[in-house]
């Protein structure tokens, strides 16, 4: 409830507040001309990640041929930040405001596919970027090369700052970044996402927590001498089944998850260690936090109920976003003044016969701008991490049509239309749509002054604490050992 207040109060002020003039002043229109400019080199370094499609923390090529970029075009590139050998931070100019923009790069396993409307993999068994994320990291640094040009000249003032994050999709890169510090100087900070529509989002994401939960028991004989035997799975069975009497009694927004991911090796042994990997999910932390507790509560249960030990380890996860309705009216402003995103014929029957195969109306591609909502409810679908950085700084997202509409994300529909003029045209509008909006922001002290207000408001009294355990990123030890050599 009172969430949903200051949603009203804030929806109320934005009606009655004058608009942020976003008309196309010079550097505006210098900083979309350099994006068509960049276009070919997009497209180029779009591809070869599409082609690489590295999974969390093992985007080795794909931050390379971003941060490679970044260096030629003049930014200052810091490599391996926060302890992560495929994070980095590239960053030109000085003094403020210091606008950050974040781009991400890492694929999802196991689903490699051509570029083209019907399935067939690029590499049988390999990963494919079904999030679009080869197209999010190119036009958010293209965005940002726009800026570095206008500084470059004069035309601007301040400092522009892109941050490569890796693995979004498993441990969130974001999150370790927040807590080495490295948003901590950023007065407004920006991102985008692929998507089967054209928004400025204003609604808020799923909060979400991922742990495991292991169980030590005593093997013995299945047979000969069970009762000398003490069955970690017994203990899995058990934990699932509170859980899974517990949905009964969760909020109709709450989400489960999990996959047991050890139950020991033949029948006739019992065995002596089990282990299951969960998420949990809701509106807010504060729905997650409960959801944790009740969790550990039933591990212990059913360790204790089973003779066995559990261990109960938290690895990482996502706040809710918090939205920012001021910024998000620049964003929608900057979409009417680029107007809607076109596509060919032959585009919109790619996105139709997609839909065709996987069973959904063929209505092609969704190249209009949808209205700025202002009363958004409460948040849907999936979790990210630039949540967590819009817990530490203002933060603007939005989303453009990047793959056909209504078709499975995750999935190889969207690794297609990414590979392809499709995703192609998308992240050229994005990129446009962030670098239009960050002049905006550098061009008008009192639009950031606003952002930061309700930010302030939003915020107050809330402590942020991150789903990540008191330790260095889990980075796979092949690619440490590269990095060491």
């Amino acid at each position: 409830m009172k969430r949903a207040t200051t949603f009203l109060l804030v929806s109320a002020l934005l009606i009655a507040a004058p608009a942020v003039s976003t008309a196309a002043s010079k550097a505006k229109e210098a900083a979309v001309a350099s994006i068509d400019h960049q276009q070919p080199e997009m497209i180029e370094m779009a591809d070869q990640i599409w082609a690489y499609a590295e999974t969390a923390l093992r985007e080795v090529q794909s931050a390379a041929v971003l941060a490679d970029y970044a260096e030629a075009r003049g930014f200052k590139v810091e490599r391996g930040v926060a302890e992560m050998p495929t994070a980095f931070i590239a960053t030109y100019g000085m003094g403020k405001p210091v606008i950050g923009v974040m781009g991400e790069y890492d694929a999802l396993p196991g689903i490699s596919q051509k570029a083209q409307p019907t399935q067939e993999p690029y590499e049988e068994g390999a990963a494919g970027h079904g999030c679009g994320h080869n197209l999010f990291g190119t036009a958010s640094l293209a965005a940002a090369v726009a800026i570095k040009e206008l500084i470059a000249d004069g035309e601007l003032q301040g400092t522009i700052r892109f941050y490569g994050t890796p693995a979004e999709e498993s441990v969130g890169g974001k999150v370790y970044m927040v807590r080495a510090g490295l948003f901590d100087d950023v007065d407004v900070a920006l991102a985008w996402h692929p998507a089967d529509e054209i928004s400025a989002d204003t609604d808020s994401s799923k909060a979400l927590a991922d742990f495991i939960v292991e169980f030590k028991g005593k093997t013995a004989h299945a047979s000969a001498d069970p009762w000398n035997g003490r069955s970690s799975l017994d203990a899995i069975e058990l934990f699932t089944h509170g859980i899974n009497l517990m949905r009964e009694h969760i909020k109709p927004t709450a989400r489960i998850h999990y996959v047991i991911q050890d139950g020991g090796n033949v029948p006739n042994v019992v065995p002596d260690y089990a282990k299951i990997w969960c998420w949990v999910r809701d509106t807010d932390h504060v729905g997650v936090n409960d959801l944790l507790e009740r969790a550990r509560a039933i591990a212990e249960g059913a360790a204790l109920a089973t003779g066995t030990e559990a261990t109960f380890s938290l690895q990482a996860g996502d706040w809710e976003m918090v939205p920012n309705f001021e910024g998000s009216k620049i964003v929608h402003d900057n979409f009417t003044w680029l107007g809607p995103l076109e596509f060919t014929a032959k585009e919109q029957e790619f996105a139709k016969e997609i839909q065709r195969v996987t069973d959904k109306e063929p209505v092609g591609l969704k190249g209009e701008i949808q209205p700025l909502d202002l009363d958004p409810g409460l948040p849907e679908g999936g979790s990210t991490d630039v949540a967590d950085v819009s817990w530490k700084v203002p933060t603007l997202h939005f989303s453009v049509t990047t793959a056909a509409y209504d078709a499975p994300w995750h999935a190889w529909p969207v690794v297609a239309a990414g590979g392809m003029s499709i995703g192609h045209k998308g992240m050229n509008y994005a990129a446009k749509t962030l670098a239009a909006t960050m002049v905006d922001l550098y061009e008008n002290p009192e639009a950031r002054a606003a952002i930061k207000k309700e930010f302030d408001e939003r915020t107050e009294g809330t402590v942020y604490k991150p789903y990540i355990p008191d330790a260095p990123p889990p980075v796979p030890a092949e690619v440490l050992e590269a990095q060491a050599e």
